[in-house]
């Protein structure tokens, strides 16, 4: 495993991201989850990391990127979208693929129908769609807006466990992996999930983010969807409509996942892969 951990001032806040695969010319973001961190792409950036330069950002309020002191007004798809155009234009990327787990399939949307219109040239949503379940959400919102805390890592990562078994299989060193560096210690010693838990401001300042059909039918790029089998946050249907509208998207169901797979199998980086490279 192989990559660099980088900086850079993005709208005014630091942002974190992961470089895999530098020498490659095509590059593909890969962009995690609401309440995740560029980390959860390690095993995808590795596998496609033989192809492509793989850009993995920390979202503004995760990880190692700096949290906002704007909360009510930067922690928005649009606000998060305008990070990634910096982003790729200090990085000189002018073309680029979008992998996006749930928010980071979101922003990916959004971007693509906005602000990098005619830059992002394939588009892999990893559980995501322009319209989610209002009682996922809510779920999401319940654990994600009070962060549970706990005396030791150990038991933040059977609570990782828990709440992420909808993930599907992971090994025991991928658990230990998604533990680790998604852990930040509180002042009184304890550990916690590794974000800012203002980011859930969002759904109270920006209560219609998630509903995004008017981006995703004026989309022209290929699209992949991978539904997990009981995700309760990309239902059937909403699937289904993404399957004849707009990009009129290719769509999978992974088996023995809820929301939202790990990407970190071999029949999910083979999914990805022929996506990508137009097999």
């Amino acid at each position: 495993m192989s990559f660099t951990s980088n900086y850079l001032e993005c709208e005014g806040r630091e942002l974190h991201y992961t470089e895999w695969g530098a020498q490659h010319d095509e590059t593909l973001i890969a962009w995690h989850g609401l309440a995740r961190t560029c980390r959860d792409m390690d095993d995808i950036a590795e596998h496609l990391s033989q192809r492509f330069r793989v850009i993995c950002p920390d979202t503004i309020g995760r990880g190692l990127s700096q949290w906002s002191p704007d909360p009510a007004n930067e922690y928005c798809l649009a606000f998060y979208a305008r990070l990634a155009l910096s982003l790729l234009n200090q990085l000189g990327i002018d073309q680029v693929h979008w992998l996006g787990t749930s928010m980071g399939g979101a922003i990916g949307t959004l971007a693509a129908a906005g602000v990098l219109r005619g830059r992002v040239r394939k588009l892999v949503l990893n559980d995501n769609g322009p319209q989610l379940a209002a009682a996922a959400i809510e779920r999401i919102r319940s654990y994600a807006g009070n962060p549970a805390s706990f005396a030791t890592v150990t038991e933040l990562e059977q609570y990782f466990r828990s709440i992420y078994k909808p993930y599907g299989w992971l090994s025991d060193a991928q658990w230990r992996r998604l533990t680790e560096t998604s852990t930040r210690r509180l002042p009184d010693g304890r550990v916690t999930p590794h974000y800012d838990p203002a980011m859930v401001m969002q759904f109270t300042h920006h209560a219609d983010d998630y509903r995004r059909w008017d981006e995703w039918d004026s989309l022209d790029i290929p699209v992949l969807c991978l539904r997990g089998e009981s995700s309760d946050l990309l239902l059937p249907d909403t699937a289904e409509a993404m399957r004849r509208r707009g990009p009129c998207a290719v769509v999978v169901t992974i088996p023995g996942c809820g929301h939202a797979p790990a990407l970190n199998t071999p029949q999910q980086h083979a999914l990805v892969e022929r996506f990508l490279v137009g097999h």
